[in-house]
């Protein structure tokens, strides 16, 4: 019997073991050092937060791994032995494999940082990375302060995990505006007001030069390349994250930043396959970046392969960009593409309107000739993927999408909606009197 193993069980790696059972007799194997279980990691921060337990992130019951004949092995792999088909565990233990697909996620990226290795330096990523926040930042008796560096997702999460605990926290970002090298500078000052007003000290436009340690080992603090110093109990890394792929040097799988997959998510080496954060494609696909890290792509590469390895091969085809989030307390969406700054295409313009509370917002994003529609970020106001996805594939003018912006409408009916105010302030916009 074919034997399918497959390292790492975030959700690229779970979604493939589920397919290929419900399409083969396969024997399955799932490897893992992080945990015992598959659970929802985009939770981690509300088991800080004190709304759930570690137990409530898994999706699936215990049972259902034997029930479902998947076998499950606590092992950290540290070689692959691809001419022998044999994976090499740190207790010295090994296993062979007919097939082997590496879904082994990313770690958090980091830089020639003096002071990396002080207690109370940590990222945001594994279920170990929670335990040691427990360790780090408990209280604010134990943890009064603490530095985050970096102004993304992760970083504006780790705020407000710790703020729930009372920790005075202050984030260092580079840019103008939160998040700005994803965001349009409108929508990023938006984000960074909104993060000071729930009392967190957002410093733009400063860096990291070095994390400062005592004696004892502990950090202490840290210094800003424009000369600050500021003390502190803990520095969080969210800086980004990058694939985990180091175990794979002298194994003869291609990898770059990640692992290199065609179209099939193979890799050069026959019956060896790469998912989710890992992977990198040898051709980003569309305006898409070659290496995701996202949850629902993952889970899209997990359903591919598993096909693929079950005898209906077919290319991985993520569709138009999607993506969502939180900053504390205002929900973001964004579909198709809405690009900032240098990234800005030179045909691209854009329409944007706030609401004057400074917690609701929209930018669109539309070809300045043909005045096609590219894609939109909401702040607090939630729209319908299925109606976005279909506006996006048929090629819709930014004219049509506004005036039906209420067709996309995701909110409950008792909510307020803004769409009025939005195609009022449209029609009486540059953008809409220069195509007059």
């Amino acid at each position: 019997m074919e034997h399918v193993v497959i390292v790492g069980n975030g959700i690229a790696g779970i979604t493939a073991a589920r397919h290929i059972r419900k399409n083969s007799n396969k024997k399955i194997t799932i490897i893992s050092a992080e945990s015992e279980h598959f659970f929802s990691r985009t939770a981690l921060m509300y088991v800080y937060m004190g709304h759930m337990r570690f137990k409530d992130l898994k999706p699936y019951e215990d049972h259902f791994w034997s029930k479902n004949r998947i076998d499950l092995k606590q092992a950290y792999v540290e070689k692959v032995d691809t001419e022998n088909k044999t994976l090499l565990f740190a207790e010295d233990e090994t296993m062979t494999y007919d097939t082997l697909i590496l879904a082994t996620g990313s770690v958090p990226a980091t830089y020639d940082w003096k002071g990396l290795e002080l207690k109370g330096v940590q990222g945001l990523v594994s279920k170990q990375d929670l335990e040691l926040l427990e360790k780090n930042a408990p209280n604010n008796e134990v943890c009064p302060k603490a530095i985050i560096v970096g102004g993304g997702l992760i970083g504006v999460e780790l705020a407000e995990m710790l703020h729930t605990r009372k920790i005075e926290v202050t984030m260092l970002v580079r840019e103008k505006g939160f998040w700005s090298s994803v965001l349009p500078d409108p929508d990023a000052q938006l984000i960074s007001e909104h993060i000071k007003s729930h009392h967190i000290n957002v410093l733009h436009e400063e860096e990291l030069d070095k994390i400062l340690g005592d004696e004892q080992g502990n950090v202490k603090g840290i210094r800003t390349k424009s000369g600050k110093e500021i003390q502190c109990n803990l520095v969080g890394i969210t800086t980004g994250v990058k694939p985990k792929i180091d175990f794979l040097e002298g194994s003869g799988i291609a990898t770059d930043k990640g692992i290199l997959v065609n179209r099939l998510l193979q890799t050069n080496i026959k019956n060896v396959y790469a998912i989710g954060d890992c992977a990198q494609q040898h051709e980003a696909i569309g305006l898409r970046k070659p290496v995701e890290a996202v949850w629902y792509t993952g889970r899209m590469m997990g359903e591919t392969v598993a096909q693929t390895i079950c005898g209906n091969p077919f290319e991985y085809n993520p569709g138009n960009w999607f993506n969502s989030a939180k900053f504390f307390d205002i929900e973001y969406q964004t579909y198709g593409w809405v690009f900032s700054g240098k990234n800005k295409k030179t045909y691209e313009a854009h329409f944007h309107w706030k609401h004057p509370d400074n917690t609701k917002c929209i930018t669109i994003a539309y070809h300045k000739e043909n005045r096609e529609f590219l894609g939109i970020n909401t702040f607090g106001i939630r729209l319908r993927h299925e109606v976005l996805d279909h506006w996006l594939n048929t090629h819709q003018s930014v004219d049509a999408v506004v005036q039906n912006l209420d067709q996309a409408n995701f909110d409950p009916e008792f909510y307020r909606s803004y769409f009025p105010e939005i195609k009022a302030a449209f029609s009486t916009s540059k953008q809409f009197k220069n195509h007059e």
